[in-house]
C-alpha cells in the first residue's frame, strides 16, 4: 500500500479522496493548515492519517511536508490566490525534487483539447503544461460537475425546503454529473498505472442528464416531488454571493458574482458542451470502473440532507 498526501484534504473534495484511498488500505498525510481538518467527519480509518501543514503559495513549506511520500493528490482551491498554472507546476517541481511516483492533479472542470477556451478552461490547459513541464510523474483529470454541489448551503435548501431544483443550466443542457467519491476513485486508479503517467482525460458519472432528470432522481430519492427552476446565471451568481455570507469579501463580491454569470452563460451555449463526457472513451482506459460509478439516483440516496456543519456555501 501507498502513502498518498491529499494538499486540501480539508475540503469536499479532499476529504472523499482521504476516504477512498483510506477505504483501499492506504495510508494518508492529509496537507492541511487546520490542525483538525476532520472535526467531526465520518470518516473510517482515520488513526492512518497524519495532518501535516503546509503553505500551498510558499514552496519553501513543500519539502517538509511532502517528503517520503509515494504520491500527491492536489486539488486547486476554489477561491485561489495565484493562479492553476503557478500553484501545481510549484507542486510538480517539488514532487519532482523528492521522488515522488505520481502527482494525481483533479481540475475540478472540463479539460478542452485545444488551446484558447475561457475562464478555468484555458488555465487547465495551461496548468497542465506547466505539471509535465517541472519534471514530475503526473495524470489529470477534469471532473466536469459534481453531485456533492446538490448539497451546498446555496442548493440543498431550495431543494428541501421548496422542493426546487435551482441551477443555471438550461433545460436541454446535458451534465454527466460524477460523485467526489468516483473522483477519488479514478485518482486511486492511476497511480499504478504506467500507461496514465503524462496522460489527462475527462470524466463525468455514468448517466448524461437534464435538468428535468436530475429533479427525477432527487424526487425519488427524497420521496417527494422536486420540480427544476432553472435560474439565469446572473442570478447564480448572486446567490453563491448570498451564500458565502462574510466568508466572502465585499470588494471582490460583485465581479464574482459577474464572473460566475459568464461562466455559466458559456456552458449553456458552447459548442463544445464542457459537461458532457465520452463515457466510452473513459471506460476504455478504465475498464475496472465500467458498471460501478455511481448514478445520481443512487447517490442522492445514501446522502444525509439534513443540516451540517460541513457544508460549503458553494462549489
Amino acid at each position: 500500500m501507498a502513502l498518498i498526501a491529499v494538499i486540501g484534504a480539508a475540503g469536499r473534495q479532499g476529504m472523499a479522496q482521504v476516504r477512498q484511498a483510506l477505504a483501499q488500505g492506504h495510508d494518508v498525510r492529509a496537507i492541511s493548515r487546520r490542525p483538525d481538518p476532520f472535526a467531526g467527519a465520518d470518516i473510517e480509518g482515520l488513526e492512518r492519517v497524519t495532518v501535516v501543514p503546509m503553505d500551498l503559495y510558499d514552496p519553501s513549506t513543500y519539502a517538509a511536508a511532502l517528503k517520503g511520500v509515494d504520491h500527491i493528490f492536489y486539488t486547486h482551491p476554489l477561491q485561489a490566490r495565484a493562479d492553476r498554472a503557478t500553484l501545481v507546476g510549484q507542486v510538480g517541481k517539488a514532487a519532482a525534487e523528492l521522488g515522488v511516483k505520481r502527482v494525481v492533479w483533479n481540475t475540478s472542470s472540463w479539460i478542452p483539447d485545444r488551446p484558447g477556451d475561457p475562464f478555468t478552461y484555458g488555465a487547465n490547459t495551461a496548468g497542465i503544461n506547466a505539471l509535465w513541464r517541472s519534471g514530475a510523474a503526473g495524470t489529470v483529470f477534469g471532473a466536469v460537475l459534481f453531485m456533492d454541489n446538490l448539497l451546498t448551503n446555496w442548493a440543498r435548501p431550495f431543494i428541501v425546503n421548496e422542493g426546487r431544483y435551482v441551477y443555471p443550466h438550461n433545460p436541454m443542457l446535458e451534465a454527466n454529473w460524477i460523485s467526489l467519491d468516483d473522483v477519488a476513485r479514478f485518482m486511486l486508479a492511476s497511480i499504478e498505472r504506467p500507461d496514465l503517467e503524462g496522460a489527462w482525460i475527462n470524466i463525468g458519472g455514468p448517466e448524461r442528464l437534464r435538468g428535468p432528470q436530475v429533479a427525477e432522481a432527487l424526487s425519488e430519492a427524497l420521496g417527494k416531488p422536486i420540480r427544476y427552476d432553472p435560474c439565469t446565471p446572473e442570478a447564480f451568481g448572486r446567490y453563491l454571493v448570498d451564500a458565502a455570507g462574510d466568508e466572502m469579501p465585499e470588494a471582490i463580491r460583485d465581479q464574482f458574482a459577474r464572473e460566475i454569470a459568464a461562466f455559466y452563460e458559456y456552458n449553456n451555449t458552447a459548442p463544445t458542451r464542457p459537461f458532457a463526457v465520452n463515457m466510452d472513451y473513459v471506460y476504455e482506459r478504465f475498464p475496472e470502473l465500467a458498471g460501478t460509478l455511481e448514478t445520481l439516483g443512487a447517490w442522492a440516496k445514501r446522502q444525509n440532507w439534513s443540516e451540517s456543519n460541513f457544508r460549503p456555501p458553494f462549489g
